[in-house]
């Protein structure tokens, strides 16, 4: 039953990606691979965790469906890589669950050929297939076989003529190996395994920082007076620093493009350094028994206020891209600075409370990691080709048309429609005409596994005849 239903997914595969571009395809192996361990796990899809993340899954296959945006696809990826690691471990951390779910999609077969886990997979592996001796019955006989026809050809005239009339062209050696990949992509992800190392000890590790034996009030005395200099000299910087910051944020001419980007951009430069500087200061300081110390209140006062000074500086930057975009619009450049700031605030806050709560570093990581994954989920429900879009034409006050046609074909309408109703240039208006009787070729010219919701919509611009010029 399972060799059985791996072989139907695998030739299901090979229909769907063969020769074919992303669209349908991909939502449809989306829900292949959820029936696949759903088969093979089903008592694993009764744990909350591993039902949530099988409808992110489902929902980011349907992302790359509607909008067909490469971070869409990218999230589609992640989610499954992560599904995975859930259906093996579902209590370990978000990047242990990466892991294995790499792991898995890569050498899953083979881990559980060579490392049999327990006692039932021993049982099961006896009555699977011996692949290795179909292998032989079927390739040597097929080996020789070759041999002698060569040999017979060359010594017998009609038996070369008839042989020359045997067609083989109908068989796609291509199509044979992708099916053959499919199968055994199918056959890792049908039973997760795990790295036991990596997973045994994230399970082990909790998220609260214990006191070690050793305890050398001498040696924590000089750490704290080094830690306290240091901190409160660069909280004294770093106040000086946003006190001219915040004297420039009121004079500059934020009409100026080049000005404006070298402020947002020089600031950025300024925050990455601060930030990691912060934390790793922070994270040496609060390592260990320092913690516990009795008289460390004064170090950890400095600590949280050079946490707090950091966040105005993220603050401030924020309201100078914010400042950047309204007067030029939005750009993947400057979505992607106030994603950094984002993460950047939340890497202060879980420093904050790695601090104050006495986590270690393994709550740093557990927290972090979930987040990035969370954000990443967000961030490709839009589609931000369109967005951007949209927003540059309505509320940039200096519009770039340019950098808007060069975007991927997913604002092709819009730009289209932003012509119809403005007088530009022929340059520009040629472009843009170029670019959307494009889009509607590639939309025309898709086979159904690469079709996206754009296809639906084109048909029924096609059925108005008002938009006839669609097809011009």
């Amino acid at each position: 039953m399972k060799h059985l239903t791996i072989i139907i997914a695998s030739i299901l595969f090979s229909t769907l990606f063969y020769n074919q571009k992303i669209g349908l395809n991909l939502s449809i192996f989306s829900i292949i691979s959820i029936l696949i361990l759903l088969v093979s796990n089903t008592q694993k899809f009764r744990n909350k965790t591993t039902i949530i993340y099988t409808l992110i899954y489902l929902l980011t296959a349907a992302l790359v469906f509607i909008q067909h945006t490469s971070l869409s696809i990218l999230a589609n990826v992640l989610a499954l890589i992560t599904l995975v690691g859930s259906v093996r471990e579902s209590k370990s951390s978000i990047y242990v669950q990466w892991y294995n779910g790499i792991y898995t999609s890569i050498a899953g077969y083979i881990h559980r050929n060579l490392y049999k886990i327990d006692n039932e997979e021993k049982e099961t592996s006896k009555k699977d297939i011996d692949v290795l001796h179909l292998a032989k019955l079927v390739g040597i006989p097929l080996m020789f076989i070759t041999v002698f026809i060569v040999l017979y050809r060359n010594g017998n005239p009609i038996f070369s003529d008839l042989i020359s009339k045997i067609d083989f062209s109908f068989i796609n050696l291509k199509w044979i190996l992708f099916t053959v990949l499919g199968y055994y992509l199918f056959s890792n992800i049908f039973s997760p395994v795990q790295v036991d190392f990596a997973t045994n000890k994230d399970l082990q590790t909790g998220n609260i920082l214990q006191q070690s034996e050793t305890f050398s009030t001498e040696i924590l005395v000089k750490e704290k007076q080094l830690g306290t200099i240091l901190l409160l000299l660069l909280n004294i910087l770093i106040v000086f620093y946003l006190t001219t910051d915040i004297i420039s944020l009121n004079t500059i001419k934020w009409t100026e493009a080049p000005m404006l980007s070298s402020q947002v951009h020089n600031g950025i430069n300024a925050l990455i350094a601060s930030i990691l500087i912060a934390i790793v200061i922070i994270l040496y300081f609060f390592r260990g028994n320092l913690n516990f110390y009795e008289n460390n209140k004064t170090l950890k006062n400095l600590a949280f206020t050079w946490i707090i000074l950091n966040t105005i500086l993220v603050i401030l930057i924020a309201a100078k891209n914010y400042n950047y975009i309204t007067a030029f619009g939005l750009t993947y450049k400057r979505i992607g600075v106030n994603v950094y700031l984002f993460l950047t605030l939340i890497g202060l806050i879980t420093t904050f409370l790695k601090v104050s709560k006495v986590k270690n570093l393994w709550f740093l990581f557990r927290i972090n990691t979930q987040t990035a994954f969370v954000l990443l989920m967000i961030l490709s429900v839009v589609n931000w080709d369109n967005s951007i879009t949209k927003y540059n034409i309505n509320h940039a006050q200096s519009l770039d048309l340019n950098y808007l046609i060069n975007l991927s074909d997913n604002n092709a309408v819009l730009l289209n429609e932003y012509r119809k109703s403005n007088n530009l240039g022929s340059n520009q208006s040629n472009r843009i005409i170029t670019k959307h009787r494009n889009f509607v070729y590639k939309l025309n010219s898709r086979n159904w596994q690469e079709y996206t919701y754009s296809n639906f919509e084109l048909k029924s611009l096609a059925n108005t005849s008002r938009n006839n010029e669609y097809f011009k």
